[in-house]
């Protein structure tokens, strides 16, 4: 893989926050997803979120003349894409549980992410693995109540974006990439068994997009045990960025190039969203397809 504009985390390292940066204008965002079941498969496994968290006054009584409803000007932003997996159906169940779980438990944490500041980072953090975590417990339990989903599970790539800062949480084979000056590069690494053996040397790159098993992932939420490795990845966004996250129905039918390529001809992020479903599509279509696009410029 190509060099991440990024610092990784493990999960099981501790956070130091940098140094308070000089204060910068928050770039403005615009973000869009879409997923397709593709053109072999009846069902869609895969689930997305586009999500902005601001702070909203609702006024119920006063005696001042004003809007009964006054935002604040801080947003951050969440973006998830998660591929589900498991029989009778069960993938799609394991996916939708780590998005609801996701929101709701940031929907409780409003106030700390809205407003991050440096010395906050460790506890979003925390608050964040907390999240992928607690999902992770969810979809244990819905299938001990539900022996047809026995082992199911699914991968999870969430982007939180606050300011100028990024943070993204991965665990499995969907993927998050950024997209800066021409130049696509992966935030993240799949958690699969033939990305473990490209990162040993026992298998070369170029041999691993026809792996026989290069579909086995090593590390979901869910599964047949509970406890999930997440990993953290950190950028500072700059005006011009785009982010992608996508699952692993783009990135297996559609090489990096043509998805560069994509990303940067196409200026409507909703329209990139398409471009690139179809293009999978358009390469057979084998698979759930998701992506989302984020568009980052300076206010």
């Amino acid at each position: 893989m190509a060099d991440k504009p990024g610092d990784t985390l493990s999960d099981t390292q501790p956070y130091v926050p940098a140094a308070e940066p000089p204060a910068a204008a928050p770039l403005a965002v615009r973000a869009a997803g879409a997923t397709d079941p593709g053109r072999v498969r009846d069902n869609n496994e895969d689930h997305f979120l586009v999500a902005e968290l601001g702070r909203t006054l609702r006024v119920r009584q006063t005696s001042l003349p004003q809007e009964p409803t006054q935002h604040a000007g801080r947003r951050a932003h969440v973006l998830l894409v998660a591929d589900g997996m498991g029989g009778h159906a069960a993938g799609e169940v394991a996916s939708a549980l780590s998005v609801e779980t996701v929101e709701t438990f940031i929907l409780n944490l409003l106030r700390r992410f809205t407003n991050l500041k440096a010395d906050d980072e460790g506890g979003v953090l925390a608050d964040l693995r907390a999240a992928v975590c607690l999902a992770d417990a969810r979809i244990i339990e819905e299938a001990e109540h539900h022996p047809e989903f026995a082992g199911m599970g699914t991968t999870l790539t969430l982007a939180f974006v606050s300011g100028r800062r990024l943070f993204v949480l991965h665990a499995g084979d969907s993927r998050a990439y950024l997209h800066r000056g021409g130049v696509l590069a992966p935030l993240t690494e799949d958690h699969t068994l033939t990305a473990e053996l490209v990162r040993h040397g026992e298998l070369r790159p170029e041999d691993a997009r026809r792996h026989r098993y290069r579909h086995v992932v090593t590390n979901v939420l869910g599964g047949h045990q509970a406890g999930v490795h997440v990993d953290v990845h950190r950028a500072e966004l700059q005006g011009g960025d785009t982010l992608l996250l996508c699952t692993d129905g783009l990135t297996d039918l559609v090489d990096d190039a043509r998805i560069a390529a994509v990303v940067a001809e196409e200026p409507d992020e909703t329209a990139a969203c398409r471009r690139l479903v179809a293009a999978a599509n358009d390469a057979g279509g084998r698979d759930n397809v998701t992506v989302v696009v984020a568009r980052f410029a300076d206010g």
